[in-house]
């Protein structure tokens, strides 16, 4: 099933020029403009402290979940399609070896997921780009959609983990001080 899906997305790649360079820019690029909105975002956000707060955990998050997968890599190697898979559009130079799960997929959903309990329009729109990404990671013959798809879970998971924990520590605590 992963291979029919993979083949099936991987399919509208090498047809035409113009969808390769598009498919190449969300692959990679697409990604960079959603964290420089996010900055921005926060960075203009009207309650500063909040703000910081919000940039803190949610890039704590990320940072995390991208680790996670290159620890997950290294401990469980796997071929990116492309040298499986000798028909594979591969529209880029990209090294092998190390396909599960994408890093790009994990780093996005925990963008996503964890902007969820802040912002969550944001979030909604965050989840939307980091499926476009991924996608275009499938079409552009990088990964196949099962490293997607537990990328996803996992940036998923560190994402609501992190809010969860920082939230857990750095609960306000009741003032006892009696006037």
């Amino acid at each position: 099933m992963n291979e029919t899906i993979f083949y099936t997305i991987n399919s509208i790649a090498g047809q035409n020029p113009a969808l390769d360079t598009l498919l190449i820019f969300l692959s990679n690029w697409f990604g960079y403009l959603l964290l420089a909105g996010l900055l921005v975002f926060l960075a203009f956000h009207k309650d500063k402290k909040q703000g910081v707060r919000d940039l803190f955990v949610v890039l704590s998050a990320a940072v995390l979940a991208y680790a996670f997968s290159k620890v997950i890599k290294l401990l469980f190697p796997h071929p990116r399609p492309f040298e499986v898979l000798p028909d594979a559009h591969k529209l880029y130079a990209y090294e092998g070896g190390d396909s599960f799960p994408s890093g790009h997929a994990t780093f996005y959903m925990s963008l996503a997921a964890s902007l969820f309990f802040y912002h969550r329009k944001l979030a909604y729109a965050y989840g939307v780009g980091a499926l476009i990404v991924g996608i275009a990671r499938i079409a552009v013959g990088v990964h196949w959609p099962f490293d997607i798809l537990v990328g996803f879970v996992l940036g998923g998971g560190i994402g609501a983990g992190v809010y969860y924990v920082y939230h857990t520590l750095y609960r306000p605590k009741p003032s006892t001080f009696q006037g």
